[in-house]
């Protein structure tokens, strides 16, 4: 089967999809996964997309410049449980100077009409050394 095709299509532009399978652990007793999990499955797509456009976080904080999560906000559309197939789609926008902002949806695979969890993730980056935020180099903005 081909998954491509079953990622909802984006007039705007390119969309950056991650896919991902519920395992045992990431459910609680009631069978579903726990609320804290989905925060992990975005984080790691947001990894995966700033990787594909070669933007290199873990270089970047070698050389004190840390990209890091100011807020987010989640919203909860339905659950997943062990053993689902799933994606997380990735966009990324610049906010300002300072800001940028991830807007991320969660699907499942056997149903790419239906959110399972939107999410708003602003971030910025930190110049380690001096604790304030830094506008984000021009060739990272490009890459993305």
């Amino acid at each position: 089967m081909n998954l491509e095709n079953s990622y909802p299509k984006n007039p705007k532009g390119f969309k950056h999809y991650q896919d991902f399978a519920v395992r045992d652990y990431e459910c609680d007793v009631q069978g579903i996964v726990n609320n804290a999990v989905y925060l992990n499955y975005l984080e790691h797509a947001r990894h995966k997309f700033l990787k594909n456009y070669n933007v290199d976080f873990v270089d970047m904080s070698k050389h004190g410049l840390d990209l890091v999560v100011v807020e987010i906000q989640a919203k909860y559309l339905s659950s997943l449980r062990h053993d689902d197939e799933f994606f997380v789609e990735t966009e990324f926008k610049k906010l300002s100077k300072l800001k940028f902002l991830f807007i991320q949806t969660i699907y499942k695979k056997n149903d790419s009409t239906k959110p399972v969890l939107k999410a708003e993730i602003i971030g910025c980056c930190l110049d380690r050394h001096s604790g304030r935020p830094v506008q984000i180099e021009n060739s990272i903005l490009a890459a993305l």
